[in-house]
């Protein structure tokens, strides 16, 4: 059985979209909704399309992602963000990696698609595709599908607040390959829109520059947050 787990706070806007997505799928599957006290209709909403709603009294994707996968009772774990959308192709290519037993040895992940049109935009789903596949860096909203055992054989998600997607992904090519599902995962413009592309990668980089030597990754959340704003 396929478990999908999804990590929200007030998601309620943006979750039917990928739970209409979702609900393609032709085979039985287990879908968890890992949630940090939303005040909104997101329970509401996840509890009628289907899901297992887990409360967390800490926030952060890490946790939030960890202690799903801790409940989820599928061989194949797929994480998603709430405000991911999915192609029409994405269950049957997901159902042929997860049919054959090979397949459990590496992680998998979606091709990156932004929800805009245009050169720029073009260049960076261009730029992710080059980091993903050559430089084995794929990101949170490109998807994470991997099996239950080398889930928890490379030890998860780490419950820290921010770097949780790149950290698990230089744990796991330091152990297997990462490959390409060969199906878009199309994720939201509005954390790009608020500022120029370029600026966006360079601060990014400086972060995750920061995190690699040793900064606390609590100053790095209110740094994110606070560039943000600006």
């Amino acid at each position: 059985m396929l478990s999908i787990i999804i990590p929200t706070i007030n998601e309620a806007e943006r979750l039917p979209l990928l739970l209409a997505d979702i609900n393609s799928y032709p085979h039985q599957l287990e879908l968890i909704i890992s949630d940090f006290q939303s005040s909104d209709l997101t329970e509401l909403i996840a509890k009628t399309g289907g899901a297992k709603v887990i409360h967390n009294e800490t926030k952060g994707r890490g946790h939030q992602l960890h202690n799903g996968a801790t409940k989820a009772l599928g061989e194949w774990l797929l994480f998603l963000h709430a405000d991911s959308r999915l192609d029409a192709d994405w269950n049957w290519k997901v159902d042929q990696i997860i049919k054959e037993d090979c397949n459990k040895s590496y992680a998998w992940f979606f091709d990156f698609k932004i929800d805009k049109e245009g050169a720029s935009w073009f260049l960076l789903e261009l730029a992710v595709f080059i980091r993903s596949y050559i430089f084995q860096r794929p990101y949170g909203d490109q998807g994470l599908l991997i099996s239950k055992s080398l889930y928890f054989q490379i030890g998860g998600y780490k419950k820290i607040p921010i770097m949780e997607d790149i950290d698990i992904s230089i744990r796991l090519s330091q152990k297997t390959k990462m490959k390409r599902i060969g199906s878009h995962m199309q994720t939201s413009g509005r954390r790009y829109s608020r500022s120029n592309i370029i600026k966006n990668a360079i601060k990014n980089s400086n972060l995750i520059t920061s995190w690699k030597q040793g900064e606390n990754p609590t100053a790095l959340v209110e740094r994110y947050y606070s560039d943000q704003e600006n």
